[in-house]
């Protein structure tokens, strides 16, 4: 995980196999897995955080972003109420993805992100009300393409 999560976040500071492994002995967290890529959760007291989502590099823009972020909505406890994620104000390919998925922006951490060509970027934390419909999570649903 943490190679390919240093693939991906290739202008900020990768998370280290020690993090991933001290994230992985905690009950609250889940990992959905892909070939190429995967999404790291936590969900505790009503509310589901998504820690962070990577896709190896050569398989961005196929849809496996979306595919993570649809199991993770799909399979939420049925009393989480809300999911949020953080994002970098300059990864706008991230920031449609979670829009499709009705993530608004709910507040932001200026310069939050130290790139590594020494600029800076806000980190925007967005939020989503969960709605419980028949069998569970309604408002997971994959968006209609188009």
């Amino acid at each position: 995980m943490a190679q390919l999560h240093r693939a991906a976040f290739l202008r900020e500071r990768p998370w280290s196999a020690e993090e991933f492994s001290e994230l992985a002995q905690n009950r609250f967290v889940h990992c959905f897995d892909h070939a190429s890529g995967f999404a790291l959760t936590r969900t505790l007291a009503g509310e589901s955080e998504l820690l962070t989502l990577a896709v190896d590099p050569g398989h961005q823009g196929k849809g496996i972003g979306q595919k993570l972020l649809q199991n993770w909505l799909e399979t939420l406890p049925t009393d989480t109420e809300t999911a949020f994620l953080e994002v970098a104000s300059d990864n706008q390919p991230a920031i449609n993805l979670y829009q499709k998925f009705k993530f608004i922006e709910a507040g932001r951490r200026a310069a939050y992100y130290s790139r590594s060509n020494g600029t800076k970027a806000d980190a925007i934390v967005m939020r989503r009300a969960v709605t419980l419909g028949h069998g569970g999570v309604s408002h997971g649903k994959m968006p209609e393409s188009g």
